[in-house]
C-alpha cells in the first residue's frame, strides 16, 4: 500500500480541482510559493549575509509590496487569473497583517491565492513571469523614489 508523493507535486491537479479550494487555502500555499521564488532570486543575485538577504526578502514579501505589484499585474492577468485573484481579494479573513492596511492585505491575499492556484496547476513559467514583472515594477518604483529623495536632499 505504498503511496507516491508525486500526486502532491505541482501540475497534478486540473483547473477544476485547484479552483475548488478556498481562496484562503490557495493563499496559504501561494505565500510559500512567492517567498520561495523571492529567496531564490535574491541568492541568485549573489552571495550575501543571511541578515541582508532576509531584510531584502522582507521588503518584497510584505502585504504592501504584494499589493503594489498588483498595479502592474492586474491588467495582464487572463480572465481566469483575474477571477481567481478577485476571489482571493474578496475572501473573508479573520486576520490581518500587522503593518498593512486592510486594502493592501486583501490585494496581497488575492495575489497569494493566484500564486497558489498557478502552482497547483504546474504553471511555473506563468507564476514566475508574474513575479518577475511585479518585482521589476517594485524595484523601478523604489529607484524613482530614491532619485527623488536624493535630489530633494540637495
Amino acid at each position: 500500500m505504498e503511496e507516491s508523493l508525486s500526486r502532491y507535486l505541482p501540475g497534478s491537479m486540473t483547473e477544476l480541482e485547484a479552483g475548488s479550494y478556498s481562496p484562503l487555502v490557495l493563499a496559504f500555499l501561494g505565500d510559500s510559493v512567492y517567498e520561495t521564488a523571492v529567496r531564490t532570486m535574491l541568492i541568485k543575485r549573489g552571495n550575501a549575509r543571511p541578515n541582508e538577504l532576509n531584510r531584502k526578502k522582507s521588503r518584497l514579501v510584505k502585504a504592501k509590496a504584494q499589493s503594489g505589484m498588483m498595479e502592474i499585474l492586474e491588467p495582464i492577468l487572463t480572465e481566469e487569473e483575474a477571477n481567481l485573484y478577485r476571489r482571493g481579494r474578496n475572501a473573508k479573513s479573520y486576520t490581518m497583517a500587522k503593518n498593512a492596511s486592510m486594502a493592501d492585505y486583501r490585494r496581497a491575499t488575492g495575489f497569494e491565492a493566484l500564486m497558489g492556484y498557478l502552482y497547483l496547476l504546474g504553471q511555473t513559467d506563468r507564476y514566475l513571469y508574474l513575479i518577475d514583472r511585479g518585482i521589476r515594477y517594485l524595484e523601478d518604483q523604489a529607484g524613482k523614489k530614491q532619485v527623488i529623495t536624493h535630489y530633494e536632499a540637495k
